[in-house]
């Protein structure tokens, strides 16, 4: 990456946090772009460069994520499947208590989360965000119409594992407390998705 791309994603990251920040002490809909600009100590034209839409300063986070099992499955052994490779993921994920399994307690994420599933047009645009990510995976498994529904499921095993380990933080229950419940999800998920695209 030359300095340049990386001064780029600097600001990219630096106006998302500035964002977010402020998304999460006012609630999305009463912070306004000119006051993120302001804050940011950038003009709203440049913000707008950055990031074409208000939704997409707050959903900067899922960008590095979207081609994620695209890559598990790219990057895998020659003698694992696909679908082993992401079960290994996920696990590991749960392990790391990485933000993208719910399974995380840091009252930052936690705050993100609820500011993000509480907010009607985020939780829409989400729906975008997972599109892109099947179409990547379809892509990695091989670009057929079977690819495409073994990608669609994937998909949504893992969205549904997330939220369900997300749900069981915010009601209370600690990341340790939660872990054996969402691997055991994680297993009977994975187990059902052999099941049903085996072959």
């Amino acid at each position: 990456m030359s300095l340049r791309e990386r001064k780029k994603q600097l600001t990219y990251q630096a106006v998302s946090d500035i964002a977010i920040a402020l998304f999460v002490e006012r609630g999305f809909d009463k912070v306004s772009v000119a006051e993120i600009a302001a804050a940011a100590d950038i003009s709203k034209p440049t913000l707008f460069r950055y990031f074409p839409t208000k939704e997409d300063l707050a959903l900067h986070r899922f960008a590095d994520h979207e081609d994620e099992s695209a890559r598990v499955v790219a990057a895998r052994a020659d003698d694992e499947s696909p679908l082993d490779a992401l079960h290994r993921h996920f696990l590991d994920g749960l392990a790391r208590r990485d933000p993208i399994t719910g399974l995380c307690d840091v009252p930052g994420v936690l705050a993100f989360m609820r500011m993000l599933y509480g907010t009607p047009s985020l939780a829409a645009r989400m729906v975008a965000y997972q599109n892109r990510s099947e179409s990547a995976l379809t892509r990695a498994l091989g670009g057929r119409t079977r690819d495409r529904l073994a990608a669609g499921q994937i998909v949504a095993v893992l969205r549904i594992l997330a939220i369900e380990n997300w749900r069981r933080i915010d009601t209370g229950a600690s990341a340790d407390q939660a872990y054996e419940g969402a691997v055991e999800a994680a297993e009977v998920a994975f187990a059902q998705l052999r099941s049903g695209i085996a072959g």
